[in-house]
């Protein structure tokens, strides 16, 4: 871990460019129903169904020396 630590402390080259990438994945969601309509006197009630859609990867390559992504 240590070697890894010291590669983000060189001064920045042009030859050696130091790239970092992360990646995360996400639910893919949207609401199963519509918002019930609201009676005067009585609070707004929503639903809490959810249809799920899959997943999907996020991928980001960084180089922050040059403070690029």
């Amino acid at each position: 871990m240590e070697d890894v630590l010291e590669v983000y402390h060189r001064p920045y080259d042009d030859s050696l460019p130091v790239v970092c990438m992360d990646e995360s994945n996400k639910q893919l969601v949207s609401c199963g129903r519509t918002s019930l309509q609201v009676s005067p006197g009585k609070p707004l009630r929503l639903e809490d169904e959810y249809v799920r859609h899959g997943v999907a990867d996020i991928f980001m390559a960084v180089e922050p020396l040059a403070g690029k992504r």
